[in-house]
């Protein structure tokens, strides 16, 4: 277990209260005191577990103390024994909440996201799985009480899309969502397969972090646009206007196709807020490249190649196969809310083993240390 020394825990608590000390003051300009509530909502939860492991450990020696004390009655060093070994059990659970929260944080983990979702292998069953995932994580938005905004769409002339593409705004969102990204499976007999054998298609999905202004510079040269007439499923025609925007990001060879809104303005806005998130990934994914090499960890690694979950429909079962967890509530999965489990579980395994990486390093270096 990673040992977190007392000063460290004093300097979690004295920021905490520096912090709030700051925010008190009534000369603050707003954009400042929005920069010190983030700050401060940051390690509000970093400082109580912090407070958890210092009032353990201020109690578990006290009663050490009570117990090894020879002038205490035998009764009140029987009590302080038991107590103390409850503490002895508490203790180890406590300071590894500690840890966890102290792991390095992806720096995006706090923003909206975008999320893209694309029939794979499957046809028009690829299609339709598509369509169901897409509503799996607009009912999941809708219950976290996050904003789900369908950006662009094309669907397939059974139902379902093709692709779509969907902005998510809330606390954390990224943070919740950037496990999902990666091929997910169905199994499933179709509607208009009369001999009854099951088939499998895929979809994609990809959970992009969405880029501020600041984040990518895109320079006016860079860029290609082309306007036409948009046109829906079946070659009828939208509207009357040149109002479908097709942007391409020269440098990188990057194309974004928007043609849902009717203003030819709202469908350029839509097309630059997709591809400053797609380049803002491509520039994440170099710096981490740089920073890790080909190291991959098993969740979360982002490879859209790599099947994630199975989605079987005659067993009512889902499979995420990145920490073998199997769940039998698909309908409740889908419906949006059985979705949490699976996150939570994701979040939880990339945090320990993240953990263990942490713990691994101060191993490797403490004879180093000694040396």
């Amino acid at each position: 277990m990673t040992q977190i020394s007392s000063e460290r825990i004093a300097s979690i608590e004295a920021k905490k209260h520096e912090l709030s000390d700051a925010m008190s003051r009534g000369d603050l300009a707003p954009d400042e005191f929005v920069r010190l509530s983030k700050e401060y909502a940051q390690i509000e939860p970093v400082a109580a577990a912090a407070r958890e492991v210092r009032r353990l450990r201020a109690e578990l020696e006290v009663l050490n103390g009570l117990v090894a004390d020879p002038a205490a009655e035998p009764e009140l060093k029987e009590m302080a024994a038991a107590e103390a070994d409850e503490i002895r059990h508490k203790l180890p659970q406590a300071e590894r909440d500690l840890a966890i929260r102290l792991l390095p944080r992806d720096s995006a983990d706090d923003r909206a996201a975008m999320l893209e979702v694309r029939a794979g292998t499957g046809g028009d069953e690829a299609a339709l799985f598509a369509g169901d995932l897409l509503r799996m994580y607009q009912r999941y938005a809708e219950e976290q009480g996050w904003r789900f905004e369908l950006i662009s769409s094309s669907e397939s002339d059974v139902g379902g899309f093709k692709e779509a593409i969907a902005s998510i705004n809330g606390p954390g969102v990224f943070a919740r969502l950037k496990f999902e990204s990666g091929v997910h499976r169905v199994q499933r007999v179709p509607l208009t397969e009369s001999g009854g054998r099951i088939h499998t298609s895929a979809a994609t999905v990809a959970v992009l972090p969405e880029a501020e202004d600041v984040d990518v510079q895109i320079d006016d040269k860079d860029l290609r646009i082309d306007v036409y007439r948009s046109s829906g499923p079946g070659g009828q025609s939208v509207n009357t206007t040149d109002s479908a925007v097709r942007i391409t990001h020269l440098p990188t060879g990057l194309v974004v196709i928007q043609q849902d809104e009717k203003s030819q303005h709202k469908n350029k806005a839509k097309a630059l807020k997709v591809l400053r998130t797609r380049l803002f990934e491509m520039e994440r994914e170099r710096l981490a490249n740089e920073r890790a090499g080909a190291r991959k960890s098993m969740v979360g690694s982002g490879d859209r190649s790599e099947r994630i979950r199975t989605y079987n429909f005659p067993q009512g079962r889902v499979t995420d196969h990145r920490i073998n967890l199997t769940r039998h509530n698909l309908d409740e999965i889908l419906a949006g809310a059985g979705l949490t489990e699976i996150i939570d579980a994701l979040i939880a395994e990339d945090e320990a083993e993240r953990l263990a990486g942490l713990e691994d390093a101060q191993a490797a270096s403490a004879p180093a240390e000694r040396s």
